[in-house]
């Protein structure tokens, strides 16, 4: 497993040298052990620097893809508006993203697919500046967001929409980059309040930055992250899109299980060897909102097309079913694949 980081995914991409092309070589025949077999090379990539894409990092630095006889290099993306970019021009094969990105991606005729969602409701928080003390306060402010079109542009609109504040309208959306950018917005004034996800928002609430709600805590069903394909691929490429995702869902049962491993693997990814991070990290994400049984399924879809309707008229007439593919999650499911981790 190799990582890297790329600001311009298909040129950067391009330019990788030594890597074999994505989904080589062949996967091993029917009956071969895949451990024994040729590692197949493959391209994953995450779009934030977030505790919700330690699935991807344990599969990874744990074994499990290995375990899989999968060899697979893992790309950073700064928002998931670069990353479902990389994803439709096949320069990666699996990508941990928000569902929102992903549907969005298929309403324009991308060949874009959900496989599992690993995290079914938005789990970011609204921080804000100490000045603001009550949600009005923000009337005539600015909220920073990382992208238009993301999960963190949803957490935005739906936070102010809870405090009866219409987004754009009275406060305005501002797109600031990555979590660090967020938080440099923040301590410069450039934007009152933010959307922000673990860890920042413990490395907010250190700088005397407040949260104001946990968006979270709403219970809005919302595909929130997961994984991401294209439809092509996983028709060519079955026998992969199953060993990865056993994997992915192995992966999510050794981190709520194992804390150690788990806090090892955060603090590698989020770069961070700060305890009270490290822990908020692992009970928000991990055990408060990580699901073991990843199903992808049509309410939290559903939430996505409800939010997407409001710019795009064809979300309001799509049907849910058409966005996410369930067959390999419910077959580990039910073959006992997945309570089997548990023993």
């Amino acid at each position: 497993m190799q990582l890297a980081s790329l600001a311009v995914p298909v040129l950067v991409l391009a330019l990788v040298s030594g890597c074999a092309p994505a989904g080589s070589p062949s996967t091993p025949a029917p009956g071969t052990d895949a451990a024994q077999a040729p590692p197949t090379r493959l391209r994953a990539a995450y779009t934030s620097i977030s505790g919700v894409m330690s699935p991807l990092w344990a599969a990874a630095d744990g074994g499990l893809f290995a375990r899989e006889g999968l060899d697979v290099e893992l790309f950073a993306f700064p928002s998931g508006n670069e990353g479902i970019q990389a994803l439709m021009a096949g320069e990666i094969d699996f990508l941990q993203i928000a569902g929102s990105t992903v549907v969005s991606a298929a309403l324009g005729g991308a060949d874009t697919v959900v496989l599992a969602t690993t995290v079914r409701t938005l789990p970011q928080s609204v921080v804000v500046r100490p000045e603001i003390v009550r949600p009005e306060d923000l009337r005539g402010k600015a909220i920073g967001i990382s992208r238009l079109g993301t999960s963190i542009d949803t957490a935005a609109r739906v936070g102010l929409r809870q405090f009866g504040l219409e987004p754009e309208r009275e406060v305005a959306i501002v797109q600031v980059g990555s979590m660090q950018n967020m938080l440099g917005a923040l301590e410069s004034g450039r934007v009152q309040a933010a959307i922000m996800s673990y860890p920042t928002v413990t490395q907010a609430r250190k700088l005397g930055f407040r949260e104001l709600l946990d968006v979270g805590s709403l219970g809005i069903a919302y595909a929130s992250t997961g994984v991401a394909a294209r439809r092509s691929y996983v028709a060519a490429h079955p026998d992969v899109t199953r060993r990865y995702l056993r994997a992915i869902v192995a992966a999510i049962h050794r981190l709520r299980a194992d804390k150690p491993f788990a806090l090892e693997v955060l603090g590698k990814y989020l770069s961070t060897d700060e305890t009270d991070v490290l822990e908020d990290t692992y009970e928000v994400y991990l055990l408060k909102y990580m699901d073991p049984l990843p199903y992808p399924d049509e309410r939290s879809i559903q939430g996505v097309l409800d939010e997407l309707a409001a710019e795009n008229p064809r979300a309001a007439e799509a049907s849910p079913r058409d966005f996410f593919d369930d067959r390999i999650v419910r077959e580990l499911d039910e073959n006992g694949y997945i309570r089997g981790l548990d023993r």
